[in-house]
């Protein structure tokens, strides 16, 4: 049984919550829902580039909480109908909680839906805050903990998880070298940004996984009607009119006609880890069908989920909470004077484009260099939740879910305070708009680890337990390239860098440049995440497959080889071969720093297409050869393949797909070797013309395999079942 299937299994049946009786007591909980629609118009709305302004509600904006006593300890969620709101606004709201209730503060949770379509709780980019709407909104916060207090009664909760993997997909794409776009400062060197249009050709592949796990906390009264529901899906926001609860609000409402509740009912659903993430296919022809529906698609499947439930009223409650001190971004002198000239120019005036946004941005974090930012970890039974401060990509999210040490892990971004995107360190240099340094992604390079870090301490502590290890699964394609026992095998499963692990445990490579982790590997399914999971495949049995999308960086990794050896490793094409005159280089094996290389295979291009054909595999030895030795079939584009180079002495042979002809057959000496000398996947060792795509399971083996000991391999990767 899959380990994912086998976890819900046991939260239905309740055998995880029995074993934590000794520290369980009996469950009450409470609800309440408070209407937080402004009570004076216009409002001033943020959560775009420039303000907006609106004058009347399309949909109710609430504050939803829910309150829950076990055992002495009482803890309050609150999730309110609004883009972000400062850690400031939200502690005046629990002062006077705990001052109504007697909840310590340390103990309440309040986060912010992100819906677009709100009243301006908060300044950002080039949106002041609505100091009337700011002042009003603690109060109606607060009055919900306050209401849900007071309502405790004897209750059961259950919890459950699936995978929506039709309704959330990675927004933020990488785009070809040649379609950089620029940012707001005049420099030329966006590799990845949100939104790239659906099908766009300028555009190469997601940045990033996602995560598509909706999770649901239900409770209900020992009369077994509907109490509440706390949900979590990672998903940015549909888009509304203004002013609009966007569909978070619409999924309460109809969750609670599916399930029968009555008036009392309180549904919520918080956001997750959703940085990275939207609603929108942009691999696949554009498909909207509004908020409402959208908000119906995810009830529907909330509700099967609360059909089968299993119940229980013994609860242990914990709560542990940590203030950790990151530092901004600030502008260099030079910025900052560019900044200090545009604000001049600006004068009274709102900024309207994105230079004009950001010098003023560059501003903010000048005045205000460092930060703390209020971690959090809440138990609920065998269910915890991972509260952050941030707009956290779906990888930072994953990362913390298959650590934690709970059999359920809910992660809910824009608690307790809003400090901007938290881009792993990599995916910084990718560039982007959830890269540029401002009030809305302005923490440290490093302040991601830093986060997951304090969030899995924090889950350890209210677990009693260790965080579980990642790992890596096998499939039968990976057993079978183990029992040939190769020297090193980079499975390229890592969802941190810049150490890339070798399975054998020897020889580590290192991600140097432009890189992204973790995204879907060769497992045979075409679309850019699977459309079936769980489901075996041969590579990583039932988990999914990994690979890592070079965007002109490259694995390096130092090694002696023999005279005679064999790499083989599957590789992803996303440049189109007309695009420059060298597609990419594959692999390259020379001197550290240099342009030469002794031993090098690439795909061909546009300059190369009069000769050969583009596209085609192309096995050059530097000062060993004057020409290339080309390969005969053309790489599809977007189409895994598995690619082997096998050296003997000083043959070597090229192999695509395990074919029983060799693309390559060539004499190239193989050139002598030196403690600076290194392999480079993906590129060269300098750098340039690298790989733009994915490669995956690259494997060194000490010895020439023969044309048999690979089709074995390639046939345990079992491509024709898997429709490649």
């Amino acid at each position: 049984m899959h380990p994912a299937v086998f976890r819900n299994w046991l939260l239905l049946m309740g055998f995880a919550a029995s074993l934590d009786l000794c520290a369980a007591a009996s469950l009450r909980a409470g609800a309440s829902s408070v209407s937080i629609n402004p009570p004076e118009f216009p409002v001033r709305v943020n959560a775009m580039f420039t303000e907006r302004t609106a004058s009347q509600v399309v949909d109710d904006l609430q504050a939803k909480a829910l309150v829950l006593e076990a055992g002495g300890t009482t803890i309050a969620l609150c999730v309110v109908d609004t883009c972000m709101m400062t850690r400031d606004l939200i502690d005046a709201a629990k002062v006077q909680v705990s001052q109504a209730t007697g909840i310590p503060e340390h103990r309440m949770m309040v986060s912010a839906t992100h819906t677009h379509s709100a009243p301006s709780a908060m300044g950002c980019l080039g949106s002041r805050m609505d100091p009337r709407y700011a002042a009003f909104l603690p109060g109606r916060i607060a009055r919900a903990m306050i209401e849900a207090h007071k309502r405790l009664a004897p209750a059961e909760m259950t919890v459950a998880q699936a995978p929506l993997w039709e309704h959330t997909f990675n927004r933020r794409w990488i785009r070809r070298p040649d379609t950089l776009l620029t940012d707001p400062f005049g420099d030329r060197n966006v590799r990845a940004h949100m939104h790239p249009g659906h099908n766009s050709p300028d555009a190469i592949g997601p940045s990033g996984p996602v995560d598509p796990e909706l999770s649901i906390l239900g409770f209900r009264g020992m009369d077994r009607r509907p109490l509440a529901v706390f949900a979590n899906y990672s998903q940015h926001y549909y888009g509304s009119p203004l002013l609009s609860s966007d569909y978070f609000a619409r999924f309460a409402d109809h969750l609670g006609k599916m399930l029968g509740a009555s008036e009392g009912f309180v549904g919520i659903m918080s956001q997750g880890t959703s940085g990275d993430l939207m609603w929108m296919d942009y691999g696949a022809p554009r498909r909207e069908i509004g908020y409402d529906a959208y908000a119906r698609e995810i009830a529907e499947a909330a509700a099967g989920l609360l059909r089968d439930a299993r119940w229980t009223s013994r609860v242990p409650l914990r709560c542990e909470e940590k203030l950790l001190p990151l530092e901004y971004r600030s502008p260099g002198s030079q910025r900052l004077a560019w900044a200090r000239e545009m604000e001049a120019r600006l004068g009274e005036k709102l900024p309207q484009t994105l230079p004009e946004i950001y010098a003023l941005e560059a501003i903010h974090l000048h005045e205000k260099p460092r930060t703390e930012l209020k971690i959090q970890a809440l138990r609920i039974g065998e269910a915890a939740i991972a509260a952050l401060p941030n707009e956290v990509f779906a990888l930072t999210g994953l990362k913390i879910k298959r650590q934690s040490p709970m059999a359920a892990t809910f992660n809910v971004e824009l608690a307790n305070g809003a400090e901007g995107y938290i881009p792993p360190p990599e995916q910084h240099r990718l560039g982007g708009y959830t890269t540029w340094p401002a009030r809305t992604a302005g923490l440290e390079t490093n302040a991601e680890p830093r986060i997951v870090e304090t969030a899995l301490s924090l889950l350890e502590k209210v677990a009693g337990r260790n965080r579980l290890p990642l790992k890596e699964d096998q499939g039968s394609y990976a057993v079978k390239v183990m029992q040939s026992r190769p020297s090193a095998y980079w499975r390229l499963e890592d969802m941190t860098g810049p150490v890339a692990k070798d399975a054998m445990g020897v020889h580590a490579g290192a991600f140097e440049g432009l890189v992204a982790l973790w995204l879907p590997g060769a497992d045979g399914r075409m679309g850019h995440h699977p459309s079936v999971l769980p489901a075996p495949n041969a590579f990583s049995g039932s988990s999914i497959n990994r690979s890592v999308h070079f965007a002109g960086g490259h694995l390096a990794v130092a090694m002696p080889l023999p005279k005679a050896y064999t790499l083989v490793f599957w590789v992803w094409n996303g440049l189109p071969s007309h695009a420059r005159g060298l597609t990419g280089y594959l692999y390259s094996r020379g001197p550290r720093g240099s342009l030469e290389a002794v031993e090098s295979l690439a795909l061909g291009g546009s300059a190369l297409a009069s000769v050969k054909g583009a596209g085609r595999l192309l096995l050059h030895g530097g000062e060993h050869t004057n020409e290339p030795f080309w390969g005969r079939n053309p790489l599809g584009l977007q189409t895994w393949h598995h690619v082997a180079l096998v050296r003997t002495g000083d043959r070597v042979r090229v192999y695509l797909d395990a074919r029983s002809s060799p693309e390559i057959d060539a004499i190239l000496p193989m050139g002598s070797g030196g403690p600076r000398w290194a392999m480079t996947f993906g590129g060269r060792a300098e750098g340039g013309l690298g790989l733009e795509g994915r490669m995956d399971e690259i494997a060194v083996f000490s010895s020439a395999l023969t044309l048999e000991q690979l089709r074995a391999q390639y046939a345990a990767a079992r491509v024709r079942a898997l429709e490649f």
